[in-house]
């Protein structure tokens, strides 16, 4: 016999609290562009032309390490007429936007200096910034990063904080970037994230800055920022603690590992504590539309010789430094493609020669991937709804909102274009923008 609807109802009508709750508590990946990295500069060195500049040397570098598709296939691993296709658009990609996400350093790239030298710093620092987002200089994600709110450093760090925001907002006439955060290293407790989000909300006030538009990024870089005192994954309860305020949390391998006693020869981006590590951050937050970062290679792509004013390099000379450049080119574009294929999109850059590596990866992992995400996107929209074989391969819905967000993260770091997205997928452009698989099915089955 069937149960009464009212029988049903009550069930269900109990269980909708907790299904809303969770819900709201994972709204799924936040609208909007991920950058596909964070470059870090000391403050001492900041300045309002530092993102072009950055962007300058690093084509001169890849005009004088890769200056065609051979050269740049051998230094990146790529196959020859991929190598091609991928260095044409990041030389583009320099020329036109070089940098998506920069962060004025006072942390590790920056030390320990006076108080009143850190003072100068900042203030100095956030006027360059404020003349670079007047002028249209800086990159459309934009922010700092302070030293850590612990026993030592609290009072210098809320200073800095305080003085960089301030001055920042006078000088850009109370405008902001896209999006600018202050980025809080070295997190062990939610508490001080909290307090950072304090700390904004005052300034917000204080400098008549829109509620909420300062933003946070989390470093997850203790072991106590992955797995908590009682034994829970402890990125949901930091991420939390921000208020809304959170809008990344980034992993730093070297002082995490450093931090479970293992020695520097074997401190490196790959070891297997760092995916462990990811991998409890990625679980925790998946579906709270707090995007991820990975960390970013210490291996700099710096050549060793330079010539003597007035006189060339030996031959010699010149091999060692393309051999520099290319192995420090190869081992960053291995630890891009690691972290993109466990995941996490983003990743930090220390150096501008980094970026060509950084994009030559980024751009390589899309283009290689597109044809057969286009496909099985195609195949499982044209069968509307209906989990699908894509060959030998099951799809699912799950399967198809993946394949859409793969190719809204290929348009916006530039791997690929609007049009070419479109002709992949066959989806029209509005339909790509809007990043929801479910409205694409709703109108192809007319709900």
């Amino acid at each position: 016999m069937p149960l009464p609807p009212r029988a049903i109802r009550s069930v269900l009508d109990a269980l909708k609290p907790a299904l809303d709750a969770f819900a709201r508590a994972n709204p799924g990946p936040a609208p909007g562009r991920q950058p596909v990295h964070t470059v870090y500069g000391g403050a001492h060195i900041f300045k309002a032309d530092t993102a072009p500049k950055l962007g300058r040397i690093a084509l001169q570098m890849l005009g004088e390490y890769a200056p065609d598709a051979a050269a740049f296939a051998e230094a990146m691993g790529l196959s020859g007429e991929l190598a091609a296709d991928v260095r044409a658009r990041v030389a583009a990609k320099l020329e036109r936007e070089p940098l998506e996400d920069y962060h004025v350093d006072f942390e590790d790239g920056y030390g320990l200096r006076p108080d009143d030298e850190e003072d100068a710093h900042a203030v100095a620092a956030a006027r360059e910034a404020g003349a670079a987002l007047r002028e249209g200089l800086l990159p459309p994600f934009f922010g700092i990063r302070l030293k850590a709110l612990d026993a030592e450093f609290a009072q210098r760090s809320a200073r800095t904080l305080d003085l960089f925001v301030g001055e920042f907002l006078r000088a850009g006439g109370g405008k902001l970037p896209l999006r600018f955060v202050a980025t809080l290293p070295k997190v062990c407790i939610p508490e001080q994230v909290a307090a950072l989000a304090s700390l904004l909300d005052a300034l917000e006030r204080a400098n008549g800055a829109p509620s909420g538009a300062l933003k946070i990024e989390i470093m997850i870089e203790t072991p106590a920022s992955i797995l908590a005192g009682d034994g829970r994954a402890a990125a949901r309860a930091l991420v939390e603690a921000a208020g809304g305020r959170c809008a990344l949390v980034q992993f730093g391998p070297y002082d995490y590992t450093a931090g479970l006693g293992i020695t520097s020869a074997h401190r490196h981006m790959l070891h297997g504590a760092s995916d462990f590590a990811r991998h409890v951050t990625q679980v925790a937050l998946a579906g709270s539309g707090v995007a991820l970062s990975d960390g970013g290679t210490q291996l700099m792509p710096i050549a060793p010789h330079r010539p003597a004013p007035g006189r060339e390099l030996s031959p010699a000379q010149k091999e060692e430094n393309r051999a520099a450049v290319h192995a420090a080119w190869r081992a960053h574009y291995e630890h891009v493609r690691h972290a993109l294929a466990h995941g996490y999109y983003q990743g930090g850059d220390l150096h501008p020669g980094q970026l060509v590596a950084r994009y030559a990866a980024t751009y390589a992992y899309f283009l290689e991937g597109a044809p057969a995400a286009g496909a099985r996107l195609r195949n499982f929209v044209d069968k509307a709804a209906r989990a699908t074989l894509s060959g030998a391969v099951f799809d699912d819905a799950a399967t198809g909102q993946g394949l859409l967000n793969f190719f809204a993260a290929a348009v916006n770091c530039g791997a690929l274009s609007e049009a070419e997205a479109a002709g992949a997928t066959g989806l029209p452009l509005e339909r790509l923008k809007g990043r929801s698989f479910s409205a694409i099915l709703a109108g192809r089955i007319g709900l």
